[in-house]
């Protein structure tokens, strides 16, 4: 089991940008596939993006393509997601999660053992 705790929530307008943390604990986090979801009010938790262990592989959706960047540094248990042009409907709580396999598509949230707590980012129009 891994714990995962997440940082750098908060509130940004629309058009900024942010860079979401996870930190991991327990088992080694170069095991893992870690992967960021977000759950808006009112709506199912949804995938955002995924790298593998050793972050040579990453899987986006298209909601958040080509404005966002998954990234970690194994060195220091941390994975990052950044976020830009960010939009109103990215308004939601972000959740990192953990598995020990990598597929070819990985946003299938039951895969995934292990979850931080979530972080509420906030994007204002």
């Amino acid at each position: 089991q891994v714990h995962l705790v997440e940082s750098g929530g908060g509130l940004v307008q629309t058009g900024g940008s942010l860079r979401l943390s996870c930190t991991a604990s327990g088992r080694p986090f170069e095991y893992y596939t870690m992967g960021w979801f977000r759950q808006a009010p009112g709506k199912e938790r949804e995938f955002v993006a995924a790298i593998s262990p050793s972050g040579r592989s990453t899987n986006y959706a298209d909601s958040v393509k080509y404005r966002s960047t998954i990234s970690r540094d194994n060195a220091k248990n941390t994975g990052y997601l950044r976020m830009s042009s960010l939009k109103p409907e990215d308004t939601a709580v972000y959740y990192c999660a953990a598995k020990l396999t990598w597929t070819p598509v990985n946003y299938e949230l039951g895969e995934y053992d292990d979850w931080g707590q979530g972080i509420q980012l906030t994007v204002s129009s």
